[in-house]
């Protein structure tokens, strides 16, 4: 018996050892030409190097936020990951930002490709990782700890203070208040401050190890363990940095051969590939069965892309334009954020009672893809206010519902 038990330990440190050497090895190619300098590709090559580089990267950011887990509080631990694993997100919509203070093109882009991220993440997101957990669960709902309840919190915050902007450009005001100004960039570094703040001091968890996690953790000291986190944190952010914005630049370029608008382009394609090292991730916890933890950290990544992301573009903006001045926004961007806005608060909405079942995660995610196939500013503000109705008729019909709303927003944190 014991020396069966023996090799079933051998082989699961082999498996580990395995994948943490693939994982390892995968950000290599694209790495090391990035900081040699010197080459380039064509964009039928560079995806598939920057794609491979970011997956592996995605395996070494959950490993380490695993192993985070034994010295940080949960909530904390899935903050830092959240911030990382979006740096393609900041890496390229700041780049759009930037660029629109001399090409007023590029402004059109910097919010297409923030309020696309942003739906991207709770339209698809979120429902998949909940349908990947409940298959692999055999349940028909996903759990969410109690804890978690501090990411909502500042989630519907965020939200209702995000209605501010687009609403402002729909009244008669002077143009110096309208846009997305320096005021909004201080209220919501302001809000990320205070959450990053109370994530420092929630929750700490015990948490069991699988895999790669569990084979470092075995076998390095305390010291050894946290150099081990810190050294797969690096070399990740290291590998998503240099990757991040040539994948969404080559999927852009290779997008250019189809008949599609470059609006779409830049507000869908760009999005789905920067934000693809964080959906890695929140997958591979729901497969470990842990989609609480996955869920969790794109809720946390939903809260710091409102908070901190949409604050930065203003200031990038207004410092790229050596000027105190806000970001414009036109018709369209107004629409965009207000339909962004909307999906936001019915998604808090489904989550606030701590569950979130397969049926409600297929309507998130219809909504989403049925709203794709229509670009007409009719069908835009539709579905805003569609989403704005199902918010209201959940808080009249389910008192359940508008009580953890009410705690949600009490949450000391």
């Amino acid at each position: 018996m014991s020396s069966q038990a023996g090799a079933s330990r051998g082989a699961a440190s082999g498996g580990a050892t395995t994948w943490l050497a693939i994982a390892l090895l995968l950000p290599l190619p694209w790495t090391a030409q990035a900081l040699l300098g010197g080459f380039h590709f064509v964009p039928e090559i560079a995806a598939p190097l920057t794609g491979i580089a970011i997956v592996g990267a995605a395996f070494l950011l959950s490993w380490a936020t695993e192993l985070g887990e034994r010295d940080l509080p949960q909530a904390l631990a899935l903050l830092v990951l959240a911030l990382v694993s979006v740096l393609p997100e900041y890496a390229v919509d700041l780049t759009f930002a930037i660029k629109a203070a001399t090409n007023p093109e590029y402004t059109h882009y910097a919010v297409a490709n923030m309020t696309g991220a942003n739906r991207i993440l709770i339209g698809f997101g979120w429902p998949l990782v909940v349908l990947v957990s409940c298959w692999r669960r055999g349940e028909q709902e996903l759990d969410i700890p109690v804890h978690h309840r501090l990411e909502m919190k500042w989630l519907l915050i965020a939200t209702l203070y995000s209605f501010v902007i687009p609403l402002r450009q729909m009244l008669p005001l002077p143009p110096a208040i309208q846009g997305l100004n320096l005021v909004d960039a201080a209220v919501l570094f302001t809000m990320f401050v205070m959450y990053a703040r109370a994530a420092a001091s929630g929750v700490h968890e015990e948490v069991e190890l699988h895999g790669p996690a569990a084979w470092l953790d075995a076998r390095t000291s305390d010291r050894g363990r946290r150099l081990a986190a810190l050294g797969l944190l690096v070399y990740a952010t290291l590998a998503i940095f240099l990757a991040a914005e040539p994948f969404a630049e080559s999927l852009v370029d290779l997008g250019h051969h189809l008949p599609i608008d470059e609006f779409v382009l830049v507000q869908w394609v760009a999005p789905l590939a920067s934000e693809s090292p964080e959906f890695l991730v929140a997958l591979m916890f729901a497969w470990r069965l842990r989609g609480h933890v996955g869920i969790g950290a794109l809720i946390s990544s939903k809260v710091n892309q409102w908070t901190l992301l949409v604050g930065a573009l203003p200031v990038a903006f207004a410092i790229a334009s050596g000027r105190l001045i806000s970001l414009p926004l036109d018709a369209r961007q107004t629409e965009e954020l207000l339909l962004t806005s909307a999906q936001s608060l019915l998604a808090a909405m489904l989550i606030v009672d701590l569950q979130f079942s397969r049926l409600e995660a297929v309507l998130l995610a219809a909504a989403f893809f049925v709203q794709l196939l229509f670009t007409e500013a009719a069908v835009r503000m539709a579905f805003a206010y569609l989403y704005i109705a199902m918010f209201f008729v959940l808080m009249v019909a389910t008192p359940d519902r508008r009580q953890a709303l009410i705690a949600a927003l009490k949450h000391k944190g």
